[in-house]
């Protein structure tokens, strides 16, 4: 399935017409036909708002997973959106681990920017 494909077949599931959709995303009608129908693809922008507007990630329109729904639950989406990635002290006081193990300074920057990333993706 490609992106069209998927666009159409969100939009098709919740019963709305092409002309609701395009009104909520904020784009003519004939552009989401476009993209439905495989003539164009959406730029980042677009494909961020298909995302939000679907409640799916952007990898799952893009077909890089078949698994639609956000993975991150609101709360912890909401911590890290709160993190910032200057403030040592309190990163170092997250004592987050993996396997047991307390990651260092740096490798939790590196997962604060990867959820933030992401995030970004959706």
């Amino acid at each position: 399935m490609n992106i069209g494909d998927r666009i159409a077949k969100l939009r098709d599931d919740r019963g709305w017409t092409q002309e609701q959709t395009a009104g909520l995303l904020g784009i003519s009608r004939a552009a989401l036909s476009h993209y439905e129908k495989n003539r164009r693809e959406p730029d980042t922008e677009t494909l961020s708002k298909f995302a939000d507007l679907f409640k799916v990630s952007v990898d799952f329109l893009v077909g890089r997973t078949n698994v639609p729904h956000i993975t991150l639950d609101e709360p912890v989406r909401e911590f890290v959106d709160q993190l910032e990635l200057s403030e040592e002290d309190l990163l170092s006081r997250l004592a987050l681990a993996i396997d047991g193990k307390k990651l260092s300074l740096e490798e939790t920057k590196r997962f604060v920017a990867f959820v933030r990333a992401e995030r970004n993706m959706k």
